[in-house]
């Protein structure tokens, strides 16, 4: 999977934001501060020189992956049609899984040379302003040929260029895109004797890789077909056949297995995204090479959107494409990792048939529900390095761990602990600056950058790529590109899910005596929440955000955006964030929260990172497993493999999944369970593949309240930061039911831990009652899950 593992990576300006350190205040005597100054000149040479380099390596990779239009010229999304209403409700219709999909209105197949469909078939309105991406397999054309069509004249989208012998002539402009329709061509690229790489057909010179294909040995080519669909990139590759031509495919060689390429990454809308040969032919090759077909959609990677409706859609009509150029496919099995899992999972929960089985890789259970804990993780950070900074408890980085429940090491350091660094120094806090590279959190390494992405409306980070009015138009948060699902106020802001009202951070650590009840309540007085949309402010990342290199303005926390503020000037008690009801309402319905629902083959299979404080943390396939044993009342068709780089056991997988999938054809009416494969069960590897431990108890363990299992031994997971305040390991509680203060020492919240003598305290700092997630999710709407599980 370490292929996997390069394409689940943010663009680096993200993974750059994401992955700064964190700062972090103590108290040292004279003499150590005159040995300090000693060092520092050193260290102020070594940061300026980190500092240079770090400028432009970051600088090179924003360049080289920030999204850009493949037109000659100005690219720039000059301007956007009007008709965008500034209000919405929040979503209340049926859930997706109880809705009936209209009929298909579009002839397909798509031929060569046309243009499939920009409107999409009922996922809604399209989203402008809209970025046309790139599509790589299309870099042989002239510069003429790999511009979108023009669309209109009235200037919006990005400029179309006259041609002119071949050439796209920037200074004509004959008209503009705003739907970034690219028409459908393909080519035949073979393999190259000797290696993994695909190249052009007609560059071939006697090297083509010979394969054997239902016992007769054949040219290893493949015919790759691009367009777009729903504004879309949409890829296929499939063996070429005998006697086919390249607007005729045949399939002789296809094994009518059909895999369903998703894609990961953290995109809040607003662009076509980019489709690269790698995409298929360096992730699938070894399933090309046994007569699999692949397809694939830009709609259904993330680092475009997480609109879930819009990824069904299109994955529908890709389909579509596929079956209409050859036939219906034995079955198809889903694979990618991060998003590209979740969406596997939302799938077969929203619509059963568009994959038929799965392999989720590094798997979330869903997105939105991530936000719960992941929007905690910077005012934790703020609480540890700069609040309680005096506290010499939270010096040590593993103990980060009792509170935000991630992992957190004092042997990990982050790649952008220079801006650590910066940051201290340029506060006057040399002793921090020494420290910036010692230790680390999941909270900090991992998920640093993606909290104003998800949250702040003016932290624009693709908004370079738009003429200003166009991005001062735009609310830059993943609650407003999901608008017509969390709902929108009158003022043109979403309505955000996050809750943090009665929620007891480090409860558990309290129980467990890890922590006193003053450093408990100093905790949950002080830590505040976040600001409403309309009163955030723009971050402060130094250069990476548009700032100045002199003097460095950088905040790596976003405090200015958290209601601890107010907590400086006076308060006792840093007021808490109050999610809509109406969203987290809208969001279940729509179809974006995984329940627990699916009832197909999966095979749930990530490296082991938590060491290295990756933000695909193992525990998020528990909580998978979690809503499934509530939901269905058992998980017996997920299987979940762990292992650690280098060993990657896709192979296996997809091996396993096709003996399933050949027992079900055989068994019709058999369960998926009772079609499961004898050898099929939970697994555990080491680096070299061999197994560990496989059985039904291997991964038991506190999530399920039982003794550690054998690979639980090998691979423990972590916790959230919701879970060691009380939450369930399916961490799927927007909005907490409360019961009053009173009432939870009564029943033993606190455990061993007498709090009758800071009732008082815990009354001011939880006015309106503390989480009781024994009843579940406040905002769930009322009967939907006996809807789904009816309907089931």
């Amino acid at each position: 999977m370490s292929s996997e593992i390069r394409a689940l990576k943010s663009t680096p300006l993200q993974s750059g934001l994401y992955a700064l350190g964190t700062h972090e205040r103590y108290r040292i005597s004279n003499q150590e501060i005159r040995i300090m100054w000693k060092k520092l000149l050193w260290l102020v040479l070594g940061l300026t020189l980190t500092g240079l380099l770090a400028i432009t390596v970051v600088g090179y990779l924003i360049y080289q992956q920030a999204p850009s239009a493949p037109a000659a010229g100005q690219t720039l999304v000059l301007a956007m049609p009007p008709g965008q209403t500034s209000s919405y409700p929040a979503y209340a219709g049926e859930h997706p899984r109880l809705q009936q999909r209209p009929a298909e209105t579009w002839d397909f197949p798509i031929r060569l040379g046309e243009t499939g469909p920009a409107e999409a078939l009922f996922a809604g309105e399209k989203q402008y302003p809209f970025l046309c991406g790139r599509d790589n397999s299309r870099d042989w054309l002239e510069n003429a040929n790999v511009q979108p069509e023009p669309d209109n004249q009235l200037g919006y989208g990005i400029p179309i260029h006259a041609v002119h012998e071949n050439r796209a002539d920037p200074n004509t402009v004959i008209g503009y895109s705003m739907d970034c329709l690219f028409p459908s061509q393909a080519r035949y690229y073979y393999n190259k004797k000797g290696s993994t790489d695909f190249f052009p057909l007609e560059e071939a010179d006697g090297d083509i890789e010979q394969i054997t294909v239902n016992g007769e040995q054949i040219d290893f080519i493949v015919r790759l077909e691009t367009g777009t669909i729903n504004r879309f990139f949409y890829a296929i590759a499939v063996l070429r056949g005998e006697n086919e031509t390249i607007d005729s495919p045949e399939s002789d060689y296809w094994n009518k297995r059909l895999i369903y390429q998703f894609s990961g990454g953290v995109g809040i809308g607003r662009q076509q995204g980019n489709f690269s040969t790698r995409n298929i032919f360096r992730d699938r090759y070894e399933q090309l090479r046994q007569g699999y077909a692949v397809v694939f959609s830009s709609a259904n990677d993330t680092s475009n959107h997480y609109n879930i409706w819009l990824a069904e859609d299109t994955a529908l009509r890709v389909k579509t494409q596929f079956t209409a150029l050859y036939e219906e496919p034995l079955y198809t099995v889903g694979i990618g990792g991060s998003g590209g899992a979740l969406q596997q999972y939302l799938l077969a929960q929203n619509h059963p048939g568009i994959i038929d089985a799965a392999i989720p890789l590094y798997s979330y259970p869903d997105m939105v529900t991530q936000t719960i804990h992941i929007l905690d993780c910077e005012l934790l950070e703020y609480y540890f390095d700069a609040t309680a900074a005096d506290e010499p408890l939270w010096q040590t980085w593993e103990n980060r761990r009792w509170i935000e429940g991630l992992n957190a090491s004092s042997a990990v350091s982050s790649p952008f602990a220079a801006l650590v660094a910066i940051q201290a120094l340029s506060g006057g806090n040399p002793a921090d600056a020494l420290k910036a590279w010692r230790g680390s959190s999941e909270c900090a390494n991992a998920w640093r950058g993606l909290t104003p992405l998800i949250n702040n409306p003016k932290f624009a980070l693709e908004s370079v790529d738009y003429a200003p009015a166009v991005a001062d138009s735009v609310q830059w948060t993943h609650w407003d590109d999901l608008r017509e699902f969390y709902g929108r106020d009158a003022a043109g802001f979403a309505n955000s899910p996050w809750d943090n009202i009665g929620v007891q951070y480090g409860l558990q650590a309290l129980q467990q005596g890890l922590i006193t009840p003053q450093t408990f309540l100093d905790l949950n007085a002080k830590v505040g929440g976040w600001v409403t949309q309309d009163a955030m402010q723009a971050e402060k990342f130094w250069f990476l955000t548009g700032g100045a290199l002199f003097p460095p303005e950088i905040n790596l926390w976003g405090e200015h955006n958290m209601t601890v503020k107010p907590f400086s000037q006076g308060l006792t008690v840093a007021p808490r964030s109050q999610g809509s009801l109406a969203a987290i309402q809208g969001i279940y319905r729509s179809g974006h929260v995984f329940l627990g629902i699916a009832d197909i083959p999966i095979i749930d299979l990530r490296h082991y990172l938590d060491p290295v404080l990756d933000m695909h943390h193992s525990s998020a396939s528990f909580s998978t497993r979690a809503r499934m044993i509530k939901a269905q009342g058992h998980a017996d068709n997920q299987l979940i493999w762990m292992t650690t780089i280098p060993h990657d056991p896709q192979a296996e997988a997809f091996a396993l999944i096709d003996e399933w999938m050949s027992n079900m054809r055989q068994y019709p009416l058999r369960s998926v369970v009772a079609n499961k494969p004898a050898q099929a069960s939970d697994s555990c590897f080491s680096a070299k593949g061999e197994l560990i431990a496989a059985g039904a108890d291997v991964w038991d363990g506190p999530w399920n309240g039982k003794p550690a299992g054998a690979c639980m031994q090998v691979y423990p997971a972590y916790q959230t930061s919701r879970e060691v305040a009380g939450n369930a390991v399916s961490a799927d509680v927007f909005k907490c039911h409360r019961q009053s203060v009173t009432q939870a020492i009564a029943t033993g919240v606190y455990g061993s831990i007498d709090m009758h003598p800071y009732l008082q305290q815990l009354q001011a700092i939880f006015p309106e009652g503390v989480c009781d997630y024994s009843q579940g999710d406040a905002g769930l709407p009322a009967g939907l899950m006996q809807q789904i599980q009816q309907q089931q």
